[in-house]
């Protein structure tokens, strides 16, 4: 039996996940702050660790990731900077504690402005006004790619409380954006190649439960995912809208 250990499974993305797991039969574990918020089916089935990840240290980080398969982290916000840099580079950390071997397959969080946007390599959160919000999923990936990890990382557009498309309908792509620019992008500068990222981010607004579903299809070690950014958009002709709350910047964009 696979057994999945996850950080943030009160929150949208990691509540998926969870139910999708214990969907598949799957070991649940999850560290939280305040159970209450646990939904029912993963409060009566999960092993569950009490852990305020402000102050949790990489000790305890590390004893909750022993022993599984996989670990998901949805923690934390890009909102908060410095300190959804520092909560990132803790669970890394933390899981650096553990034998190679006992290492769990990784994913984290992040989103599509870490894609390269096209064959020059920049990426999205290098662009004017993207950087101001995004730039710590950049330092992030970097601390990641400093680590020996097993590790992924989702790059979706926002994401949104919406039935689920289905995996197999989906546009997933590695270290690309899954909705391609203009072949004239590559020859334009920075500011003006902005544009065409935004006239690309409502393709990429996909639901939570989809996003869940390509993070529990890839958790093979060393698998074609392994130390690479994920991209998701939804098929062809098909556009998301972002609701109201999604005006303001989480982990994604």
């Amino acid at each position: 039996m696979t057994s999945i250990a996850i950080l943030g499974a009160t929150g949208n993305l990691g509540r998926q996940v969870a139910e999708q797991a214990l969907a598949r039969d799957w070991a649940l574990s999850v560290a939280v702050r305040n159970r209450g918020r646990l939904g029912a089916d993963v409060a009566s089935r999960a092993r569950i660790t009490d852990i305020d990840l402000a102050i949790a240290t990489t000790e305890q980080l590390a004893s909750f990731a022993t022993g599984h398969d996989v670990f998901v982290s949805c923690a934390g916000l890009v909102t908060e900077g410095e300190a959804f840099v520092r909560l990132v580079d803790r669970v890394v950390t933390a899981l650096e504690l553990l034998k190679p071997e006992e290492r769990p397959v990784c994913w984290f969080l992040a989103g599509a402005a870490l894609l390269p946007l096209d064959e020059t390599g920049r990426l999205g959160v290098e662009l004017p006004k993207v950087r101001d919000t995004y730039w710590p999923h950049q330092k992030n990936y970097e601390r990641l790619q400093r680590s020996s990890l097993d590790w992924r990382v989702l790059c979706p557009g926002p994401m949104v409380d919406h039935p689920a498309v289905g995996l197999e309908r989906l546009r997933i792509s590695v270290d690309s954006l899954p909705t391609l620019l203009p072949a004239v992008a590559r020859f334009l500068p920075s500011p003006f190649l902005l544009p065409l990222f935004a006239m690309k981010i409502p393709e990429m607004i996909i639901p939570y439960a989809d996003a869940a579903a390509v993070i529990l299809a890839n958790v093979q070690a060393q698998d074609s995912t392994s130390r690479r950014r994920v991209g998701v958009a939804l098929p062809v002709g098909m556009k998301g809208k972002k609701p109201v709350w999604a005006a303001q910047p989480r982990n994604v964009a």
